[in-house]
């Protein structure tokens, strides 16, 4: 058996076992992102009011999460290939368990940036990376198509997994109520991991098998490709204006049109990326990736500049809906422009490191909006600086490399 007799499985077919891995991956993107993303959020408000520590401290250690998860992520395809998706899965969602209920009992700060650390490595089991790779090993055609409806778990995590811990927060406290989390956690995806999550087609297991070249040598020339580096740069600029936008929407928006609607424009931002994820999904595969997400970057720039120049309510809500369309899209298509332009065999190195490049950046994101707020006293030139980004970015995804290399 070698890569080049693969075993043809029906993808399309609703009984085939890698739909049931997509629903798996589901349930894991729900609690990795509510923990490991928007819980981030919570737990900023939560140890400023129990520890009366300062923002910058508890969001230095969100940005050291980011950076040290980052340099995680870049291994987890090794770390699939030779412990297996299961295993692989299963440790990152203990290590996540293991955080939050630290997170819960920090005391001092550097108890923080250790459960920070565990968070990391949780993170890497859970998110991006993790999920690509699971889902490579089972798709091939559909691919773009199972990533997407898995990734939709990661704003359901947002819309449910945030708003159930702040209750549990209110009703619990915040110590108790992040073992309870962590236990729900443990409770539902461990079981149902070990249960469905077997072992992938012998296809994907040929391919892994005769792969040509190191890890270290897959990366070491797709950092010297010129189609990887306009992918992975062009991403990670976008990324980086993306998150710092959203982290400071609130703030944005809070004095222009009250709290109650620019709560609700998160939500709307939200459920538009669920939309916009489902919506693509179906045709994803067939689409020029590259074209599709310059345009992506384009209107995202068209809705930030409306939210900058205008004052309106329901247009300022508007332009908040037609951000999120693309949000869900943007941590999709990365994965399938690697697949569809390089090596098959190369995918989950390639993923892992564009993840971990994309991860940095954006982990800068929301310290320079900020900073560029406070130098400038208003959100218009960091929100003008992100539409720069975006605009660099729509150019720069359009300069392709050789097809089918590293």
């Amino acid at each position: 058996m070698d890569a080049s007799s693969p075993v043809l499985v029906d993808e399309t077919s609703r009984r085939y076992a890698g739909w049931r891995i997509v629903a798996v991956c589901f349930l894991v993107a729900t609690f990795g992102w509510a923990f490991g993303f928007y819980g981030q959020s919570v737990y900023l408000a939560e140890l400023q009011r129990a520890r009366g520590w300062p923002a910058s401290l508890i969001s230095g250690a969100t940005t050291f999460f980011y950076l040290f998860g980052a340099l995680i992520v870049v291994f987890v395809a090794e770390a699939v290939k030779k412990f297996g998706p299961r295993n692989c899965l299963i440790a990152g969602t203990c290590a996540t368990a293991l955080a939050a209920v630290a997170l819960g009992q920090v005391r001092e700060p550097w108890q923080l940036y250790l459960a920070d650390a565990a968070l990391a490595f949780g993170w890497a089991g859970m998110s991006l990376g993790m999920i690509t790779n699971t889902l490579g090993l089972w798709f091939t055609h559909k691919r773009g198509m199972a990533i997407s409806l898995a990734l939709n778990g990661a704003s359901f995590g947002g819309i449910a997994g945030v708003p159930l811990l702040v209750i549990g927060i209110g009703h619990f406290g915040f110590a108790q109520a992040m073992i309870v989390a962590a236990t729900v956690m443990v409770v539902l995806v461990v079981p149902t991991v070990l249960i469905f999550v077997g072992r992938p087609p012998l296809h994907a297991q040929a391919a892994a098998a005769t792969d040509l070249s190191s890890a270290t040598q897959i990366r070491g020339r797709a950092l010297r490709d010129i189609g990887f580096l306009s992918v992975t740069i062009a991403f990670a600029l976008v990324l980086f204006a993306q998150v710092g936008f959203i982290v400071h929407l609130i703030a944005f928006l809070d004095p222009v049109i009250g709290r109650a609607n620019a709560t609700t424009a998160i939500a709307l931002l939200t459920a538009m990326a669920v939309v916009g994820r489902v919506l693509f999904s179906t045709v994803i595969d067939r689409l020029n990736q590259r074209l599709a997400s310059a345009l992506s970057f384009v209107s995202q720039a068209a809705a930030l500049l409306v939210l900058i120049n205008l004052r309106a309510d329901l247009v300022l809500i508007a332009a908040c809906a037609v951000f999120g369309f693309s949000v869900g899209n943007l941590i999709t298509l990365p994965s399938l422009i690697v697949q569809r332009e390089f090596d098959p065999r190369s995918f989950g190195v390639l993923v892992s490191l564009q993840t971990a490049i994309a991860q940095v950046t954006y982990a800068f994101g929301p310290g320079v909006v900020g900073a560029l707020r406070d130098l400038s006293g208003s959100y218009t030139l960091p929100f003008y600086g992100c539409i720069a980004l975006q605009l660099m970015a729509a150019v720069l995804i359009m300069v392709r490399g050789h097809a089918k290399t590293a």
